[in-house]
């Protein structure tokens, strides 16, 4: 009975918000909103809306800063892939570039921007030794009017995620047979990847290339920290609107949801005219017998670029700390004079209650997630079929569709059924958008699972339920605890579903740093946003002293 009701639920829970959110901003960009006493439609919200100055501009940032970060992250995944499977240093840099995905993006946000501003602790390293500077240069780095600082600190974020999502697809594809063939034909490493293996690799991690482009052309919190700021990206400027007194701004604003929305779904067909292309032009190689023999240049650009997106975060939690506890620390100055814990002590009153908001809300939605996410894996196992492509597709709707373009309008739902921003509310919410990422996460592991152990069970006499909860749970308790510290790290993450569903009044770690970035402080930046990244990352160090802990006692059981 739960295996039959855990994938309705699941479903309901994952299309219903969209579908009610998606609802609620539709109406009030039509002029509809009883509430605020408007209850015919009219398209003024609309012509409110394209005559806002720089609307344009905001616009091609958003996009621009999508489609590049996603090239970029694509590219680098796909180069190390390529030129380095099976070689020690990918498994190295596998191990390293897992743990980054456990780092929030306001967190490695921060990180970036303390590294590359004029001020950074890049430009200290090298004062005034190398560049003769005892000031900071008078060059705009962080918030740049092109979106240069946005689209790289998407990119370094966004690579690990690709990269595992890589990583889950490739047991799925005839990668060593085929890349055995290409050497024997005389294709380089790079070439004959591309040529062989990269078509059905690229298949099983299409979807997650699309999440990806449509989080970066509607991203929040790190275009705050990062993006250009005259004006700033779309989805910047529609929560200002968004938290204006002013009433009637939720007017332009819903109507600028649905514009975002459109230039999400712009973004991902504009991606797939360019997978054409590619497709064209690596058939037109193919056919040439362009065979890349050469490819030492390719191949080391491969493994530079995602050794230095891996450096990159972990050199920006690193001055994070640092700027935690720093003293006076003047440029071009490598290090602070002092060290000293005031910057802790101010916060330290103000932190306690986003802290353990954070944690709570975190843990309860990751496990209402494993709660549905298991009798979701125990039908597949009933009916013996994995998830058709809808209900792929399905599992994607909340990493597919923009946050910006349904929250507004579940906000309305929210506030018209009469409710008011409570824990629980924000969990549900919180729910949404961990499930995906905890299935998924959990999903390969389960089907990977050898059935052999449930038939000597069976066997043995044990029904189904004892053999799940005393063989297979116990068994699995390392993807287990995997898919929970995975569930938990998205929803410490969370800004816009935080900000907008708790109307302010529920803050958490994460929306009390990205409030300060305006501010300037470094210190206490330091402080919020290296808590926000401890957060995660203890979360994971649990999760493995657990798993090991259940492993070791589960199975002697049965």
């Amino acid at each position: 009975m739960i295996a039959r009701l855990g994938p309705p639920l699941a479903m309901a829970l994952l299309a219903g918000p969209i579908v009610a959110g998606i609802a609620g901003t539709l109406l009030p960009a039509f002029g509809f909103l009883p509430a605020l006493g408007h209850s015919t439609l009219s398209v003024d919200p609309f012509y409110t809306l394209l005559a806002e100055p720089g609307l344009a501009r905001s616009l091609v940032s958003g996009l621009g800063a999508g489609l590049a970060s996603t090239m970029l992250a694509l590219g680098a995944v796909m180069l190390f892939v390529a030129g380095w499977i099976d070689e020690p240093v990918f498994q190295r840099l596998r191990r390293g570039l897992s743990p980054l995905l456990a780092v929030p993006h306001a967190a490695a946000a921060f990180g970036f921007a303390f590294l590359v501003a004029p001020s950074g602790f890049l430009a200290r390293l090298v004062s005034p030794e190398l560049t003769g500077w005892l000031a900071p240069p008078d060059v705009l780095i962080v918030n740049d009017p092109m979106g240069l600082a946005l689209i790289a600190g998407l990119a370094v974020k966004e690579t690990p995620f690709l990269f595992l999502m890589t990583l889950a697809a490739l047991p799925q594809t005839p990668a060593g047979p085929s890349r055995l063939l290409a050497a024997a034909l005389g294709y380089g490493r790079v070439a004959g990847f591309l040529h062989t293996v990269w078509p059905s690799l690229y298949r099983q991690i299409r979807l997650p290339v699309f999440a990806v482009i449509a989080f970066s052309t509607s991203v929040v919190d790190v275009a705050v920290i990062l993006g250009p700021t005259t004006p700033p990206p779309l989805a910047v400027r529609l929560v200002q609107w968004m938290n204006d007194p002013d009433l009637a701004m939720r007017f332009k604003a819903s109507a600028g949801a649905l514009l975002q929305l459109g230039v999400s779904a712009f973004a991902i067909f504009a991606w797939i005219g360019l997978e054409r292309l590619a497709g064209a032009v690596a058939r037109a190689l193919c056919g040439s017998g362009f065979r890349l023999r050469r490819d030492a240049a390719l191949r080391l650009i491969g493994v530079a670029t995602m050794a230095a997106f891996a450096a990159t975060v972990f050199a920006g939690l690193f001055v994070l700390a640092l700027w935690s506890v720093a003293g006076l620390w003047q440029f071009p100055d490598s290090l602070p004079d002092r060290f000293t814990l005031a910057g802790w002590s101010d916060v330290l009153p103000r932190l306690a209650d986003p802290l353990l908001r954070s944690i709570g809300v975190g843990a309860a939605a990751t496990a209402a997630a494993l709660a549905l996410a298991v009798p979701a894996l125990m039908r597949e196992d009933e009916t013996g079929a994995p998830m058709g492509r809808r209900a792929r597709l399905l599992i994607y709707l909340p990493l597919l569709v923009p946050q910006i373009a349904f929250l507004f309008g579940l906000q309305t739902a929210i506030l018209a059924a009469g409710l008011t921003p409570s824990a629980p509310l924000l969990v549900a919410v919180h729910l949404v958008f961990v499930l995906p990422y905890v299935f998924l996460s959990l999903s390969d592991p389960w089907r990977a699972f050898d059935r052999r152990y449930e038939a000597v069970a069976f066997g043995l006499g044990r029904s189904r339920t004892r053999m799940l909860l005393t063989v297979k749970l116990p068994m699995l308790a390392p993807a287990l605890a995997t898919a929970a510290a995975v569930g938990f790290a998205v929803s410490i993450g969370l800004y816009l579903p935080t900000l907008l569903i708790g109307a302010g009044r529920l803050p958490t770690v994460t929306t009390e740093a990205v409030a300060l970035a305006a501010g300037g402080n470094r210190r206490v930046i330091g402080v919020w946003a290296l808590m926000q990244a401890t957060l995660p990352a203890a979360g994971f160090v649990i999760a493995a002293m657990l798993s090991r802990l259940v492993y070791r006692g589960g199975p002697g059981r049965t």
